[in-house]
């Protein structure tokens, strides 16, 4: 016979068995983290793993969280950053604004996310049913967005469709996704900044995170031992400064990274190039004639800094990628301007992967419509993105990229696009500028050290991406097999869109100009 206790038990049993199936949970110390399953997968979203960097701890170095207790839901998406606006210029042609208004739905903040200072968060996207001791690899992302907006719940690149692919090939893998400060908040320059040692907030965040991993991680069923750093645009460019971070010593933090469009930063020193801006925020915000400026902007709201962020550039001069809240050196986490790291060949000696779109630089034009002469653009290039160049410098690179709408970006569209006699010329001196000129530095100076690997034009590249992070050789048995690097044959692997097929071509697109780009980059950072 049945006892009613008996019943209760089963029902309790039942009970517990479908919040188990319908909310996995992960002990962390003392505590319970709840997620939410997504099919084959379990999200585990928001997780601290920081203080938040508020009041006295805001412009300071992040402080990981050492212990956790109670009950943590992460079942949707933490804070995001505060983002900064990102105005578009002038005289944009209304078709480009329709085109705009739809790559937007996949690069724009999630407005159903929150924004805070409080936005130290990870999320965590795991093949369902993994237990503790499996040791999956980690797939580690930094999102991209100038480092002045950006967050891990864009859409832009998302984590649970990648492991649900690698689960699918046989391939599984682990993905994180890391939250750090941007712009005024985490990337403000300065002598002030830096006689703090405070540089560089939003790489130092990252750093964290990737401490984080190494404690956290195998409570997940990650491996702390095979963890590959990923990121697009600014995420590439902070996976280049984590490399060449501590002296090229991961500290077995990762043992890979991948690079999609951007590498070393033509920029300089927080110092010298940055005093501006930070006198100009200390101004805005009424800070200006306090005894410690610095301590200061930790007293103010949060809006006025944004405030003061979403001017800087308008009343500074910055433009188009030339902005004022990017990586610097600053003596400590990047101790020389980036492209400095690459000639001295500080860098991690570690797999990688590296590339571009082919017209990385149209984009990031737009906002240069009003430049419409020569005379106008040598102007321009002397004064934002060669400081201190010469006449006869500009003169030379300007004949490596002639005024001919064929000749520039978007590439291969003729006369097509052509809204000013110069804007396709911009792009195409800005994409190869800030993408093409320094990664290819970057493979000629490290090609013939360690395992590196080259690509453009992509379409998909989960498979191979997984492949990598699971193996450390992008090819598999059943694809295109990806070519490792060389400066003599410059082979690189073409991933095409639609029905056209990968395939391995020579990267020697504009030589003459990335030489000549990568030269003044490195005499005039900006």
């Amino acid at each position: 016979m049945v006892t009613f206790a008996a019943t209760l038990l089963l029902h309790l049993c039942a009970v517990s068995a479908l919040r188990t199936r319908w909310n996995p949970g992960v002990q962390l110390d003392q505590a319970n983290v709840v997620g939410r399953p997504e099919g084959s997968t379990e999200s585990f979203l928001g997780i601290p793993y920081a203080q938040p960097p508020i009041r006295d701890l805001r412009l300071r170095l992040p402080q990981i969280i050492t212990s956790y207790n109670g009950t943590i839901n992460a079942t949707s998406f933490g804070n995001q950053c505060i983002q900064q606006a990102a105005p578009l210029g002038p005289n944009i042609p209304s078709e480009v604004l329709q085109g705009l208004s739809v790559l937007g739905t996949v690069f724009d903040t999630n407005v159903d996310v929150p924004q805070s200072e409080d936005c130290l968060n990870l999320n965590i996207i795991r093949p369902a049913n993994v237990s503790r001791n499996e040791k999956l690899p980690v797939l580690f992302w930094i999102y991209g967005g100038g480092f002045g907006d950006g967050s891990n719940s864009m859409a832009e690149y998302n984590g649970t469709v990648i492991v649900q692919r690698s689960i699918e090939i046989g391939e599984p893998v682990i993905w994180v996704a890391v939250n750090y400060r941007l712009h005024v908040f985490g990337f403000l320059g300065g002598h002030e900044v830096k006689e703090a040692g405070l540089g560089n907030l939003g790489l130092h965040d990252q750093r964290t995170a990737l401490r984080w991993v190494q404690k956290y991680i195998h409570s997940f069923g990650g491996d702390p031992e095979k963890v590959t750093i990923w990121g697009e645009s600014a995420g590439a460019m902070s996976v280049f400064l984590q490399m060449s971070a501590n002296h090229g010593d991961p500290g077995g933090l990762f043992r890979a990274g991948i690079m999609s469009s951007g590498s070393a930063i033509p920029a300089g020193d927080i110092d010298s190039d940055l005093q501006d801006t930070y006198d100009f925020v200390v101004q805005k915000v009424q800070c200006a004639n306090a005894t410690d400026t610095l301590a200061c902007l930790r007293t103010v709201p949060a809006a006025a800094l944004l405030d003061a962020a979403n001017n800087t550039t308008s009343v500074n001069g910055f433009q188009g990628l030339a902005t004022p809240y990017m990586p610097r050196a600053d003596g400590k986490f990047v101790t020389v301007p980036p492209q400095e790291l690459v000639e001295q060949r500080t860098l991690a000696k570690i797999p990688f992967i590296i590339g571009d779109v082919q017209d990385e630089g149209t984009l990031f034009s737009l906002g240069n419509l009003n430049i419409t002469t020569d005379e106008e653009l040598s102007s321009y290039l002397k004064t934002f993105w060669f400081p201190g160049a010469s006449d006869s410098d500009i003169k030379e690179m300007l004949k490596l990229y002639p005024s001919d709408p064929a000749e520039g970006s978007p590439f291969g569209t003729g006369q097509m696009n052509a809204f000013t006699p110069e804007n396709k010329r911009i792009a195409a001196i800005q994409g190869d500028w800030f993408f093409n000129a320094p990664r290819r530095r970057l493979l000629d100076k490290f090609s013939s050290i360690q395992p590196v690997y080259n690509f453009c034009k992509p379409g998909d590249m989960t498979d191979y991406f997984i492949h990598f992070v699971n193996h450390l050789d992008p090819s598999s048995a059943s694809g295109v097999q990806w070519p490792r690097y060389n400066s003599s044959a410059r082979l690189t692997l073409q991933f095409n869109d639609g029905n056209v097929p990968l395939n391995v071509t020579v990267d020697n697109a504009r030589l003459a100009g990335t030489s000549m780009l990568a030269s003044l980059s490195l005499r005039f950072p900006f």
